[in-house]
């Protein structure tokens, strides 16, 4: 049995020894198009990618800076490598959360030269579970605690095939990517 994963681009990457050298943004992009957001348990087919597009496109109309967005495209990237762990799951496994934390720091500092710090972190969740009160509404009829969010964004739940979401997901990181690597 190996002990790594081979990416879309061939790379074998070894998810509990991360190289930055070895994360590739068109991986990200491709795998979280792909990878289905509620573990799959939705109405239909919506991809993490998607998802991470959308807190990218609320970022930016709510003003935040070009860091703030990117971060926001990046935020689910560990889930390329590591797989998505549903939330009430996640929170029971720290060795899960520390790895995944540091697998984002490495994201973080590849892509926008530093980890987040702790009022990005914050304002990213912030998006995220705003976003997450609608996803759970739209794809699982779920209600959420708390008013409903207002978004500064139109949000679509159609199903869109995973090369446009992929696609869009490149269009976002290059336009808000200084260092294209």
């Amino acid at each position: 049995m190996y002990d790594y994963i081979t990416t879309y681009s061939g790379i074998h990457f070894v998810p509990t020894q991360p190289d930055m050298n070895f994360i590739v943004i068109e991986d990200i992009a491709h795998a979280l198009s792909l990878i289905c957001r509620g573990n799959g348990h939705v109405k239909t087919f919506f991809s993490v990618g998607q998802h991470c597009v959308n807190c990218a496109l609320e970022a930016e109309k709510r003003g935040y800076s070009g860091r703030l967005i990117l971060a926001c495209l990046l935020h689910d990237a560990s889930e390329a490598y590591m797989s998505d762990v549903p939330r009430p799951f996640k929170k029971h496994l720290k060795d899960y959360i520390a790895s995944e934390n540091r697998f984002l720091d490495l994201v973080y500092t590849k892509y926008l030269g530093s980890p987040l710090t702790e009022e990005e972190q914050h304002q990213l969740k912030i998006i995220d579970d705003d976003l997450l009160y609608y996803d759970l509404k739209e794809l699982l009829n779920e209600t959420s605690e708390g008013p409903e969010p207002v978004l500064k964004i139109t949000l679509s739940y159609d199903f869109r095939p995973f090369e446009d979401v992929e696609k869009e997901y490149l269009e976002l990181f290059y336009k808000y990517c200084t260092d294209r690597a």
